[in-house]
């Protein structure tokens, strides 16, 4: 299993890199950079619109558009406003098209003016594939075996501590399923925190927390959103060092659950 190469992100067809950068905490630009021209990545997630990476991204897209894949968010559960918020993410970055919308916190199907609105800005080329995320792993898993679905892509909680996804989500998916796209690799950080660990146990490191969860052969894509340049390096490590060992795999699992206890 190769971490620093691209896969396939579901039935959608497009070749990810298996990190991609997320703007939530305030993504360094520097770091957009160096994801992209130096490790590869070219999946960027601008869910909480942050200016700095807004600039990273329109200077990259500028001359490099067809290398990369952006995905935007709306958390417009009506659907009054979802056209708007697409076409003011668009003229930020600079594009005409996001290659994905999601469609945030959603944990059941969304009413119909959501998704007709949604369905309208696909057909209008603004956006390429929908997507969704939230916490409701039932409908997840619903929506993942479902050959109805709307949804090319889902992004779903999944690491060492939060492991339900793994029975709920990811087993029995069909051969033309969605993406399969996580966050909260480091569960907010608790995997990493010595005080929270087993007796004697030292904490994860960012990379071993994104490595198990690259680990899983269902996960197309884990998302990496770091607030400064030291952890997008320790992070991006990951894509180097490569799947978990046996033994390391039982004592991250020993961890999470520990954790999540």
């Amino acid at each position: 299993m190769d971490f620093a190469g691209r896969r396939v992100l579901g039935r959608t067809g497009l070749m990810v890199s298996r990190m991609g950068l997320a703007s939530g905490y305030n993504v360094p630009a520097e770091a957009v950079h160096k994801a992209m021209d130096e490790h590869g990545i070219n999946y960027f997630y601008w869910d909480r619109r942050r200016p700095v990476m807004a600039r990273a991204l329109r200077e990259i897209a500028g001359t490099r558009r067809a290398d990369m894949f952006i995905a935007v968010q709306s958390y417009d559960h009506l659907g009054f406003w979802l056209k708007g918020s697409v076409e003011r993410a668009l003229k930020k970055l600079g594009i005409d098209y996001a290659d994905i919308l999601f469609l945030g916190w959603l944990n059941s199907m969304p009413w119909d003016s959501v998704m007709n609105a949604a369905l309208r800005l696909k057909e209008s080329g603004k956006v390429r594939f929908l997507g969704f995320t939230g916490h409701n792993r039932e409908f997840h898993g619903q929506m993942a075996r479902s050959a109805d679905s709307p949804f090319d892509v889902q992004m779903v909680r999944y690491n060492a501590a939060h492991r339900g996804a793994e029975s709920d989500v990811f087993d029995g998916l069909p051969e033309n399923r969605p993406g399969i796209t996580t966050y909260t690799a480091t569960r907010w950080g608790k995997l990493l925190d010595p005080k929270k660990m087993p007796a004697g146990e030292s904490p994860l490191t960012p990379s071993e927390c994104y490595r198990f969860v690259l680990s899983n052969p269902t996960v197309d894509l884990c998302l990496l959103g770091p607030k400064s340049m030291d952890e997008f390096d320790q992070g991006i490590k990951a894509l180097v060092e490569g799947p978990l060992s046996d033994n390391d795999m039982e004592r991250v699992r020993r961890i999470g659950d520990h954790v999540h206890g």
